[in-house]
């Protein structure tokens, strides 16, 4: 079975840092390696959305250089990466509460997603300013606005991810074995892979491994398979 979307959580940045005797910042910048690697090994299997856990709603409440530097390096790599994109026609789709965020960043971000929109067969999307519980609260606050009384269907569409598929696959990376505050509704039946891998050494052929070690499971969404 060919998954449609795989999302990673890019855990390990600092120890990978720390490790080298560099900064935090400065393993946050090594990450963007593996970010690109890892979209053209998501290109090359023909996986259609790609998503990255880049910057949780938590990850404000980091030393304030850190949170300036990680924007920095937001805004440098969106500029950078354009052509990437373009090469391997992958649409730029950058989802979180936008509101928190710089007017110049926000605007950097917009001009990225309307350059690239032409493309449909991939999208990596930046789950950036972002967590699962804030994702679930502004969906039912829209959504009571309009209808009051929740139902599962319609409330879907309220969701910041809508007209995404659910992820098929959640990488982790850093040896950790949890979600942390991602994509809690959405993450229902996907299937999960642990390694302990930093994500600044995570490459395509790390990429490659989770992917075979999906296609050997059995989905079955709460069913009996006969």
């Amino acid at each position: 079975m060919q998954p449609k979307h795989i999302s990673i959580i890019m855990d390990g940045n600092g120890r990978w840092a720390t490790a080298k005797g560099l900064s935090r910042s400065e393993g946050h910048a090594a990450g963007a390696e593996s970010v690109r690697a890892c979209m053209k090994a998501a290109v090359k299997a023909g996986i259609q959305y790609l998503s990255l856990y880049t910057f949780s709603q938590e990850n404000w409440n980091r030393p304030e250089k850190e949170v300036a530097a990680i924007m920095d390096l937001m805004s440098y790599n969106i500029r950078k990466e354009l052509p990437e994109f373009h090469e391997n026609e992958v649409a730029l789709k950058v989802i979180g509460d936008m509101d928190r965020l710089t007017p110049r960043l926000r605007a950097e971000i917009e001009a990225a997603e309307a350059e690239t929109a032409q493309y449909k067969d991939h999208t990596l999307i930046l789950m950036f300013s972002y967590s699962g519980k804030w994702d679930i609260e502004q969906a039912a606050e829209r959504f009571a606005k309009d209808y009051g009384t929740p139902s599962q269907k319609p409330f879907e569409s309220y969701l910041a991810t809508a007209g995404i598929p659910d992820p098929d696959l959640l990488i982790r990376t850093g040896g950790e074995q949890r979600i942390s505050n991602y994509m809690l509704w959405q993450c229902a039946y996907t299937e999960f892979y642990f390694t302990d891998k930093l994500w600044p050494d995570f490459r395509e052929d790390d990429f490659d491994a989770a992917l075979e070690s999906f296609k050997g499971r059995e989905r079955r969404f709460g069913k009996v398979n006969r």
